[in-house]
């Protein structure tokens, strides 16, 4: 067999392991460790290769942004941020016809802006915005699915963990990619407000027939309270790094001191809250080295095999064009959203990307805010919906069932493709900032 064969069997074994069951990392690992031997001909050589990408992957000083702000975003998670950015969006909106819907989004932008992490927002907010929405006339299923739908701007809104990831995996300078996604994220956070004002007033039956006004009980001084560490925190971590005064590592380290000093401040956090917080940073970050380890080691299997220039030449034969080959690339990443949790998904596919869209000039940081979005609305799909499925776990209410959940997102999927379709349109709202 030739090394092409090889790499596509090894693909396609990949894709089989993942479909029964086996953690997309083990499997990635696996088949690139069996590819390599195929093609070289040595388990040595193999185990060795493999060896050097493990080393590769975590070495670098930038892999020092993941702990970091996957601390910083535990932190603000546990000292009660998530509520106090909750607050200060009711207050806003209240007057505005479905206009909790609208604080909901509010705070989950404020909250992804200084935790970036989807899984956390979708958990917080399911305790704080559902039961507040429903006490307001709001229907389950909108309550759960503007939740459902809010959350995902964590891994779009800087500092978003996928981006991080993504810059690790290409080589991309992880604060223009912060900057590209501010442009995509606010866009995003204005669709889902009007959509949410839209289905307010003509689908009551949807969002609720006899919505009352959300209560601001706080003051000129609270409201300052609430929201001055919030804003602070947003500038002083995205500031410092747009402004150049340091870089994505000392960032998170300065906003994770910001966060613990806040939490301090409010009196917020506990010691078993912080050990918690420890022992959650660690699990992740080993996951997230796990898995970028498994990225290397099925990169340079797919060099070795000749894939990705495969299927390049295969793509300029079929004289797609550019707007023709993004279109098929979303549509397959919706696809494997459907099946597959985010960070592998793009374990998966960028790794086989990158060398087809490279030759055609492609802004690779765009690309990155385009997968990062397509990536998202799997977020949101059957059967998998991983912030679904995190909604639900938290939920304590028998009555609403996962239908109900991925019912209730459906809108903001569709809000979430005209975004990107948007941002494939016109590249400038995600470029546009990056000087």
């Amino acid at each position: 067999m030739t090394p092409f064969d090889i790499g596509l069997l090894a693909f396609a074994a990949m894709g089989v392991l993942v479909l029964f069951g086996l953690y997309v990392p083990i499997a990635l690992i696996a088949c690139s460790f069996v590819g390599v031997w195929a093609i070289k001909g040595s388990p040595l050589l193999a185990s060795k290769m493999l060896g050097l990408a493990a080393n590769d992957a975590i070495s670098s000083y930038f892999f020092g942004v993941v702990p970091v702000f996957v601390l910083m975003g535990f932190v603000v998670a546990e000292s009660g941020m998530g509520r106090d950015a909750f607050d200060v969006a009711n207050a806003m909106f209240k007057r505005i016809k479905g206009g909790l819907g609208i604080g909901t989004i509010g705070a989950n932008t404020v909250f992804a802006a200084i935790t970036g992490i989807s899984i956390a927002s979708a958990a917080v907010f399911t305790k704080i915005a559902v039961p507040e929405l429903r006490r307001h006339g709001y229907t389950a299923r909108f309550s759960v699915g503007v939740v459902a739908g809010s959350s995902v701007l964590g891994m779009l809104i800087p500092p978003s963990l996928l981006l991080i990831l993504y810059g690790l995996l290409t080589e991309q300078s992880i604060g223009d990619l912060f900057l590209a996604g501010i442009g995509p994220g606010l866009l995003l956070a204005v669709l889902f407000a009007v959509g949410t004002v839209l289905m307010a007033r003509f689908t009551p039956g949807f969002v609720g027939r006899n919505l009352s006004e959300g209560e601001d009980n706080l003051g000129a001084r609270e409201l300052l309270a609430k929201g001055l560490p919030i804003t602070a925190l947003i500038t002083l971590v995205l500031g410092g790094i747009y402004a150049g005064f340091f870089t994505p590592v000392e960032a998170g380290a300065i906003g994770t001191v910001a966060a613990l000093a806040i939490g301090c401040a409010k009196r917020s956090l506990s010691v078993s809250g912080l050990w918690r917080i420890l022992v959650e940073t660690g699990l992740v970050t080993a996951s997230v080295c796990f898995l970028i380890i498994a990225a290397q080691m099925y990169s340079r299997m797919l060099a070795f095999s000749g894939m990705p220039a495969s299927f390049g030449g295969m793509v300029t034969n079929l004289e797609l064009g550019l707007i023709g080959l993004m279109c098929v690339y979303v549509l397959v990443v919706i696809l494997f959203g459907m099946i597959l949790d985010s960070s592998s998904i793009m374990l998966i596919l960028v790794p086989l990307m990158l060398p087809i869209v490279q030759p055609l000039g492609v802004d690779l940081v765009w690309f990155g805010i385009v997968t990062v979005i397509a990536v998202e609305i799997g977020l949101l799909t059957p059967p998998f919906g991983i912030s679904v499925y995190v909604i639900k776990s938290t939920l304590d209410d028998t009555t609403v069932s996962l239908s109900d959940i991925f019912i209730g997102a459906a809108p903001f999927a569709l809000m979430m493709l005209l975004c990107l379709a948007a941002v494939i349109a016109f590249p400038g709202i995600a470029t546009g900032l990056i000087g």
